[in-house]
């Protein structure tokens, strides 16, 4: 039993991972990707938006009710507790896929400076994000993130660590710079089509409401050490306090 939940954590964790790399270039418009952002033709307005906020509706419950300590408690009744995070991760890595693959093209846009000096810079802040992303995963616990920790530690019958926060390097300029980089990778973009515009308001409304209810999570587990970190650095943007 405990070699298949290894075995599904591994499995978990590979296509959660390549769930996530595929969204980072279906967003970066690259054009050696058969599907991306920009790939499409537009169709009806009305239609476009209303499946781009279905997945993206899709998406956020997802995230934000199988993040919660109640869904969790009630999970684990049904699963064994260390394939809680690997699934979490396993469905992630799916809708990312399913979200890439089926989000509307609109007509129209904001800018396009691709092949300019500007778009050389947007492309590499954008470049910056998603390392951003990767480079604070570890920082925290890359593998306990994505679940491999929790089963690693299951096989070999260790018990999990307590909740524990960092302060190292870019969790010392922001509480958050996992989704600091999302936002950057999202924003810094040289063609900012309304289709792109659409998937980047809709997930910083979705970045914004989930740190919400995780910051609450994270003072109920961690208590005045972070309400303490709270007060001394930035949640989100990195501007100094």
């Amino acid at each position: 039993m405990k070699t298949l939940v290894l075995l599904y954590g591994v499995l978990a964790y590979a296509i959660g991972m390549a769930g996530l790399f595929y969204f980072i270039l279906f967003v970066g418009g690259w054009e050696f990707m058969p599907v991306h952002i920009e790939s499409r033709s537009p169709g009806p307005v009305g239609y476009a938006l209303l499946v781009n906020f279905g997945l993206m509706v899709l998406w956020s419950a997802q995230h934000t009710v199988m993040a919660r300590r109640g869904f969790k408690q009630v999970w684990t009744k049904l699963i064994p507790a260390p394939m809680e995070r690997s699934t979490y991760v396993l469905i992630s890595g799916i809708l990312m896929v399913i979200l890439s693959l089926n989000w509307q093209t609109i007509g129209g846009g904001l800018w396009d400076v691709k092949g300019t000096t500007l778009g050389t810079v947007l492309t590499s802040l954008s470049i910056v994000g998603w390392v951003v992303v990767v480079l604070s995963s570890f920082l925290i616990n890359h593998f306990e993130l994505f679940g491999l920790y929790q089963v690693w530690l299951h096989f070999r019958n260790k018990p999990e660590p307590a909740p524990s926060y960092t302060e190292r390097f870019l969790y010392r300029i922001v509480r958050h710079p996992l989704q600091f980089g999302i936002l950057m990778g999202l924003w810094f973009t040289p063609t900012m089509s309304t289709t792109h515009l659409c998937l980047a308001v809709l997930m910083t409304i979705y970045i914004l409401i989930g740190l919400h209810y995780e910051e609450i999570d994270l003072e109920n587990s961690l208590g005045e050490d972070y309400r303490d970190y709270k007060t001394r650095v930035r949640g989100l943007i990195p501007f100094p306090k």
